[in-house]
């Protein structure tokens, strides 16, 4: 199991870092990303200590960590600022908070997200069209998520991302412990969205080709 969007208590999550990687090595984790909330406020602070902690816990060799950020409910047009900074702090992979159905996003955040450079774009909601074309281009992954109430929109992201030919990931965007998930559960989550075998399979190998790129691997 790989996870590429998690939340520690760095941003709204519960637990230390070094304690969900350590959780999600028990349910069977062979690499996780922490990508905890940044926005102006925080991201000179939280990305960093990320940074810091991804290389002590990659040192163990138990589980690879990636140290990453979720831009979130940023003002669209500073979303492209906030992925640099993030890069160059030290960010291996980066996640844009997309215009999920369940939170106020500002509209404009997908478009911004994509052509800002982001790694992932988390719940994009009723994302356009276009937006699909533009991240097929761009190589930006779409999200499938686990996470209650942004999920309610996976049918509609994975069939337009499969019509379109966008590529898909799977993530759980956890907060709590019992957010973590089993491949069962990606499957089930994956296969509840509508995809076919084949296209679920594309999307677990997508994330795998994410962490082989980030470790050179």
């Amino acid at each position: 199991m790989i996870d590429l969007h998690t939340h520690t208590l760095l941003s709204d999550g519960e637990l230390l870092p070094s304690e969900l990687v350590q959780r999600a090595c028990k349910v069977g984790y062979t690499a996780i990303a922490l990508t905890d909330h940044v926005d102006s406020s925080n991201i000179e602070r939280v990305v960093p200590e990320l940074v810091k902690v991804a290389e002590s816990l990659n040192k163990l060799g138990t589980i690879k960590v990636i140290p990453g950020a979720e831009v979130t409910h940023v003002p669209f047009k500073g979303i492209k600022e906030m992925v640099k900074i993030a890069r160059d702090l030290g960010a291996k992979l980066i996640v844009v908070h997309g215009e999920t159905i369940v939170e106020p996003v500002i509209p404009g955040t997908n478009r911004e997200g994509i052509e800002a450079g982001a790694d992932i774009l988390a719940h994009p909601g009723f994302i356009s069209e276009d937006d699909v074309r533009l991240a097929k281009e761009r190589g930006v992954h779409l999200e499938i998520t686990a996470r209650s109430g942004h999920s309610l929109t996976n049918g509609y992201v994975a069939k337009l991302a499969t019509k379109l030919g966008a590529k898909l990931v799977f993530s759980t965007d956890s907060h709590l412990v019992d957010n973590l998930a089993t491949d069962e559960k990606r499957e089930r989550v994956l296969y509840g969205a509508g995809l076919e075998k084949s296209e679920v399979q594309k999307a677990i190998l997508n994330v795998e080709e994410i962490v082989k790129r980030i470790f050179k691997i």
